[in-house]
């Protein structure tokens, strides 16, 4: 009796066997049977934010007489700014620095004995944030006018930004989503199948460059501030099963 059992047991296992790895290789099979694609959104858009800075300084020997020069250029930048249009709640003025101006002495014989004071040198900036973007950009290129008064200021060039980043950033993956769904429905349909439920999306980097400029994509992502006119992009890869 035992001589006839051992067979029997024997060949249900192989049985048993087969059917597992049958199944695994049909599984395997359905979890291959998948297609990834990737989708592109894109859009032109134009700054609705300029940031633009500037600094001025003045030197002197006494400190009180830099420190009361440097407030009277601080009130002639102010009233310039304001009867240009800008908007007081717009200009911000940094703290006063101050630094120690000196020269190196040194021997005959090339030594190094000390340092000379010669005076002191006292400097601010100036930061102007304001949707009003043409009207900064026309002041910022007539700042001349405050150098001709005897100030000297020195003007950094504007950047731009847009307030509702996070609203485009949401607009460009709905259209990368659906930019790659449309490749994969055509894809699928020259292959003879259709598209089944999404297996998983990955969000590829958030780009900003200037328009019409050679600006290269970064991987981890370009976000231009000098350019008024700007194209911002991401893409959106999509793996989806085949039915």
């Amino acid at each position: 009796m035992k001589t006839n059992l051992n067979p029997i047991l024997f060949s249900v296992a192989i049985i048993i066997a087969a059917i597992v790895i049958g199944n695994a290789y049909v599984k395997k099979a359905k979890v291959e049977r998948t297609i990834s694609v990737t989708g592109l959104g894109k859009k032109d858009f134009t700054s609705d934010l300029i940031v633009w800075e500037g600094n001025y300084s003045k030197e002197n020997m006494d400190l009180k007489v830099a420190s009361a020069e440097l407030e009277k250029d601080k009130k002639v930048i102010d009233e310039y700014l304001l009867k240009n249009g800008i908007n007081k709640k717009d200009i911000v003025f940094s703290a006063v620095g101050i630094n120690k101006k000196t020269k190196k002495k040194y021997s005959d014989d090339g030594r190094f004995i000390g340092e000379d004071f010669e005076g002191y040198i006292l400097f601010q900036s100036i930061q102007i944030s304001s949707r009003e973007v043409e009207k900064v950009e026309t002041i910022s290129r007539k700042i001349t006018e405050l150098i001709n008064q005897g100030i000297q200021f020195y003007s950094e060039p504007p950047r731009y930004y847009l307030t509702k980043l996070a609203d485009l950033k949401i607009e460009l993956i709905s259209k990368a989503t659906e930019d790659a769904r449309a490749r994969a429905e055509k894809i699928s349909e020259k292959s003879g199948g259709n598209i089944g439920g999404l297996v998983s999306a990955q969000m590829g980097i958030f780009q900003i460059t200037g328009q019409n400029s050679d600006e290269e994509y970064s991987w981890g992502g370009t976000f231009n501030t000098s350019s008024k006119e700007k194209s911002a992009s991401i893409t959106m890869k999509l793996t989806y099963k085949i039915e």
